[in-house]
Formats: C-alpha cells, sequence, structure tokens
C-alpha cells in the first residue's frame, strides 16, 4: 500500500456535472469523495443544494449531511473535518477525491491553511448592525483578508467574515497559524461547461427541482422551527424560497430572481476558479459533454495512473 496518495480534486460550476464526473472516476480508481459544498452538509436541505445522493451510488461519500439545518458552520470547521476524512479513508488504503465548486474550501485545502477556531465578538457585531452588504464588502476587501470577498453574498456571511479578520488582527499568533503551506501534488481537474449551456441546464435543473418539492422542503425547515433569517442566510434557494413562503415575494418573483441569482453565482464561482489559477493553482479544464470513457482517460493521465 502506498503511504502517500495525492489529492484529486473535480471542481467547476453550478450545474457542470461535476459530481457524476467524481463518482465514475472514483469507480475507477478506488477511491472515495469528500464534498466541498458549503451547503451540502446541511441534513434536510437537499434538493434546495442538489445533493443528488442517488448520483453516489455505491461509492462512500463524506461531509454530506453532517450539521443540522440553522447551524453555522465555517472554514475552520470544513478544514478540521477534511482532514479528519482524508485521514480516515486513506487509513483503508483509498484515494481521495475532493469534489465541489465552493471555491473558498477548494482553495483553502489546496493552500494547506489551518485556521485557528475564532470566537464570536458580539461587540463587533453590535457595530456593524444596519450596514448594508456593499458597505460591509468595502469594509472587508480593505482588511488583509483570507476570504476573497466575491463569496460573502449575505450580511451575515459578511459580518462573520470581518469578525475573523478582526480577530486576526487583534491575534497575531493566530494568524501565523494560518500561513498557507500549499500543496505541490493535487491535480485538480475543472469541468468546464460555455455559459450558453450552463445557463439552460440551471434553468432545467431549477425547474425540476421546483416540481420535485423545493418549496416544501424549505416550508418543512420553516415549520420544523428554524427562523427565516437562519435560512436566508444559506443564499440562493433558500434565500429566494423563504422571501416567497413568508409573504415577500410573490412565486413568480421568487423563480425569476433566483434563476438570475443562481447565474450570477456561477459567474462568480468562474471568477474565482480563474483567480486561483491566477493564485498559482492551476485547473485542468475538461470538457463538461466529453463522453466518460475519455473523460476519464484524460483524469488518469493527468494524476500518472494512465
Amino acid at each position: 500500500m502506498e503511504a502517500y496518495k495525492p489529492l484529486i480534486v473535480i471542481t467547476g460550476p453550478t450545474a457542470s456535472g461535476k459530481t457524476r464526473r467524481a463518482v465514475e472516476l472514483a469507480r475507477e480508481i478506488d477511491a472515495e469523495i469528500i464534498s466541498a459544498d458549503s451547503r451540502q452538509i446541511y441534513r434536510g436541505m437537499d434538493l434546495g443544494t442538489g445533493k443528488d445522493l442517488e448520483e453516489y451510488g455505491e461509492v462512500p461519500v463524506h461531509l454530506i449531511d453532517i450539521c443540522p439545518a440553522g447551524y453555522k458552520y465555517n472554514l475552520f470547521e470544513f478544514l478540521r473535518d477534511f482532514a479528519a476524512a482524508r485521514a480516515d479513508i486513506e487509513s483503508r488504503g483509498k484515494r481521495t477525491i475532493l469534489c465541489g465548486g465552493t471555491g473558498l474550501y477548494v482553495e483553502s485545502v489546496l493552500k494547506g491553511l489551518q485556521l485557528p477556531e475564532v470566537p464570536e465578538n458580539p461587540q463587533l457585531r453590535r457595530s456593524l448592525v444596519g450596514k448594508s452588504l456593499e458597505e460591509l464588502t468595502v469594509m472587508l476587501s480593505a482588511m488583509k483578508d483570507l476570504h476573497n470577498v466575491t463569496d460573502v453574498d449575505t450580511v451575515k456571511r459578511a459580518i462573520r467574515a470581518i469578525e475573523i479578520q478582526t480577530y486576526y488582527h487583534e491575534h497575531p499568533e493566530a494568524a501565523v497559524k494560518a500561513v498557507p503551506n500549499p500543496m505541490t501534488d493535487a491535480v485538480v481537474i475543472g469541468v468546464e461547461i460555455d455559459r450558453e449551456s450552463r445557463r439552460r441546464r440551471i434553468t432545467e435543473r431549477l425547474q425540476s427541482r421546483l416540481e420535485a418539492g423545493m418549496i416544501e422542503e424549505v416550508r418543512r425547515l420553516l415549520d420544523s422551527g428554524i427562523a427565516p433569517d437562519d435560512l436566508i442566510y444559506y443564499g440562493l434557494e433558500y434565500k429566494f424560497l423563504t422571501l416567497h413562503l413568508t409573504g415577500q415575494m410573490s412565486r413568480e418573483e421568487m423563480v425569476s430572481g433566483l434563476e438570475i441569482a443562481i447565474h450570477q453565482f456561477a459567474k462568480r464561482q468562474m471568477t474565482w476558479f480563474r483567480g486561483m489559477e491566477r493564485r498559482g493553482f492551476p485547473i485542468n479544464w475538461l470538457p463538461y459533454d466529453l463522453p466518460s470513457e475519455k473523460f476519464n482517460a484524460k483524469a488518469l493521465e493527468l494524476i500518472g495512473m494512465g
């Protein structure tokens, strides 16, 4: 058994089909998958996060359904849980595939970040109450940030990011622990999809999830006692569906607004991935519609198993 197996990453924008690619490759090389999706970790948030659990079949997947809905999972916890899952997978002689589109998670793993746990700062939070997302983003961009501001799409997320950066300024010893130690042998594969195909697939997928009961899923979460603001915090589907179900938006406004927001989100994801490449993390882009055999053959070649 090899003592060490380089990390394989499969990433790409929403609706590119990366989960299917990761599963097919995992079957080929006897690997297990760790999810790099910041919302699929929550239980009961299935249709809105696009878990598509049936796609995994017999392939084990980690870091999905590990927290209750309403919880605020963070980057510190992800890096901790990723390291534990990878150690577990490789202790059994398997390879690890990190699959997901949360660029912050993917890049932080590749950077080798090890973050200290940052406590809440009630005084700072009170001082930021009432500020707009735009104002908070300007504040965050003026700080030496580990968080790319394109990932901050709600006021609560922006406040948390400012809270983290403030903690680092006040505790330099903690910031030292967050100094990157980049992986040098990870293989990153991106699933590339042209803009028009991506837009078409996003529209089709949204309709299919609405028909499958996505509105009812969010209604169940609200009925279970989760505060509307806590669901809005998760953005995209949960933000728009919650606004609709609490009477702040008609169904038509919700659907059209959500579709636009998902398209914008996919664009931000691509901006992040291009930024990753500029920051020294090359991505090997393969077409989304490449036949499975050819995709796997190219992937095997890239990871030195072809």
